[in-house]
């Protein structure tokens, strides 16, 4: 089993890159539209675990540190501008803050986290060449605005940790107070923003330099046969997504978080979507058993 671009190999490396890109489209669709704590809790989980493996501890951690907090920031931000339900927590002055408010909020942060963690995890699984090698021929635009969306999330993530690092390192622009810390994350976001557009710039003159869109169609350095296992993978994910868009559908519409938040119960229905959602982890813990043997 080979990685591709010198990337750690991982267990999809044995199917076609659709399985893949299959998968990680179900996933981060279920992330998307399933706003519902359980199936949030095990998205992140399974996200925050897969990324353990392709990444390491380590990098996961360091990562985590900046994303964690935006659960309880958006967790406390929503009160402030929708003061909704009917368990009354506390007020400060007039604002009331309910329980519904910051639950809400609370998911919206990890739904926001699960989607990154998501897209960071399929660049480390899904690389250019995959994407190309997939969308290359019937669609090469599309496959290289897919291949560039999922590099553009992990390389912000890292150029935010470069820049934080160094407005730290450096005394002048070290934040002291409350003040000077949201003037520290504009200006980090206004450095992002720079950067990544004038690196949009750099490589659209590169690749116009080079030829991109002199011919109608392309070829691409990897080959990848469609076979009979990548079929029935396909066909397993379809079924799984299947049913789990209908339990999913279901979990949603019978619970509600205004006006008051509905009870929780142990319910079979989670256990479908925990199967897919932890599936790369059983072909990785599979993958290792094979090579150790």
């Amino acid at each position: 089993m080979l990685g591709s671009g010198g990337a750690k190999p991982t267990a999809f490396d044995r199917y076609h890159p659709a399985v893949a890109f299959g998968y990680f489209a179900c996933v981060l669709a279920f992330g998307m539209a399933a706003m519902q704590p359980v199936y949030l809790a095990l998205s992140l989980a399974a996200a925050l675990s897969y990324s353990i493996v392709l990444r390491g501890v380590r990098a996961t951690l360091r990562t985590a540190l900046w994303q964690m907090p935006l659960i309880l920031v958006m967790a406390v931000a929503n009160p402030l501008f929708s003061a909704m339900g009917s368990t009354e927590l506390f007020r400060i002055g007039l604002r009331a803050f309910y329980l519904e408010s910051l639950v809400f909020g609370a998911c919206m942060g990890a739904m926001l986290v699960c989607v990154l963690l998501w897209f960071s995890n399929a660049s480390r699984v899904l690389s250019s060449d995959k994407v190309m090698a997939l969308f290359g021929n019937a669609a090469p635009t599309i496959g290289l605005m897919l291949s560039m969306a999922m590099r553009l999330v992990p390389q912000f993530m890292r150029r935010g940790a470069t820049v934080g690092d160094v407005q730290r390192a450096c005394t002048s622009a070290r934040a002291t107070g409350l003040r000077e810390g949201a003037r520290s994350q504009l200006r980090l976001t206004s450095v992002l923003m720079g950067w990544g557009m004038e690196d949009s710039l750099e490589t659209a003159d590169a690749m116009r330099a080079r030829g991109w869109g002199a011919r109608a169609r392309r070829t691409t350095y990897r080959r990848c046969r469609f076979r009979a296992r990548d079929g029935a993978a396909l066909g397993v994910l379809a079924a799984l997504a299947a049913l789990n868009a209908a339990l999913a559908y279901a979990a949603c519409t019978q619970f509600h978080f205004y006006p008051t938040l509905s009870a929780l119960t142990v319910w079979w229905g989670y256990v479908p979507f925990a199967v897919l959602a932890f599936a790369p982890l059983a072909l990785e813990a599979r993958e290792r058993a094979r090579w150790t043997r």
